[in-house]
């Protein structure tokens, strides 16, 4: 199994602003949702006719398409911030693990190319604001750890380094900070650091696990998935650790939050309708 792939499935105050709508209705299997930066779709990993696979959508929940064609399982998607080009996982079969690189191609499925071929388990890449690094979580020096490289693959570094996983990164839109989940001081909770891996700092405390932090594209807030209410739901907090709130609050399993252009929106995936879909909720502004 993929560890953070799946650590991540398994990962209060305030009420969300309206009930949320729903988008799909297909209820298979999905995750790492992400709105495309010009609003227009949603990319997601689906898991349909027993293939796990990249699929984007209008963000009406029409013109549902397949984006890569191998048939290996890839996952786990991000647009660059020009919306040309998605940084994605591709896992090329081998035993019960397989083997983990970072891929790219262009957001119409041409010009596939490996980024950052297998050297351990690579994951959760992310495209920088300016769209000169990827960002991404290996095991390549013994335990999942943040690292960066340049758009074309070379001048790789490591930013983190903790006897614990470091998981689920995420830019500012700024490009100057990264949200992440980390266990370094227990259970996984959110940090924030300078985009160096310089000034770590701890958003998040409490019950239950917190992950797959996304900032507002205004950098005032974060929203995230977190355990600590005995299910999964999405919470929203200031970007310096203040004013939590449980924005889904819902006896379902709410996860993979991303927002939309405008900061008014955030898009999840939720079980609450049986199986797993894509629903939309309006945001407060503060």
């Amino acid at each position: 199994m993929r560890w953070s792939f799946f650590f991540g499935l398994l990962v209060a105050g305030g009420l969300p602003a309206a009930e949320p709508i729903r988008i799909t209705k297909d209820g298979s299997f999905k995750q790492h949702l992400q709105w495309s930066p010009d609003g227009t779709r949603f990319l997601f990993t689906r898991i349909h006719e027993g293939k796990m696979a990249l699929w984007t959508m209008s963000a009406e929940g029409t013109d549902l398409k397949r984006l890569v064609a191998k048939d290996t399982p890839h996952f786990d998607g991000n647009w660059s911030n020009d919306g040309k080009k998605i940084v994605f996982v591709l896992d090329i079969l081998q035993g019960t693990d397989g083997k983990l690189q970072i891929d790219t191609i262009n957001s119409d499925g041409t010009d596939h190319k490996t980024l950052v071929p297998h050297k351990a388990f690579e994951e959760s890449p992310r495209w920088s604001p300016d769209g000169s690094k990827v960002l991404w979580v290996s095991t390549r020096d013994g335990n999942p750890e943040l690292y960066t490289c340049k758009a074309d693959g070379s001048d790789i570094k490591r930013l983190t380094s903790e006897v614990t996983f470091d998981l689920h990164p995420a830019w500012s839109l700024d490009g100057k900070k990264i949200a992440f989940s980390s266990g370094r001081t227990g259970k996984q909770k959110l940090f924030v650091m300078n985009a160096d891996g310089t000034k770590v700092t701890k958003l998040t405390d409490g019950d239950g696990l917190d992950s797959w932090p996304t900032w507002s594209p205004d950098g005032k807030r974060i929203a995230f998935v977190s355990h600590r209410d005995a299910n999964y739901d999405i919470h929203l907090i200031n970007s310096d650790g203040t004013g939590r709130e449980n924005l889904t609050s819902h006896s379902s399993q709410d996860t993979s939050p991303t927002w939309s252009t405008d900061g008014k929106k955030i898009a999840f995936i939720s079980t609450r309708g049986g199986g797993s879909d894509v629903y939309v909720v309006s945001v407060k502004s503060r």
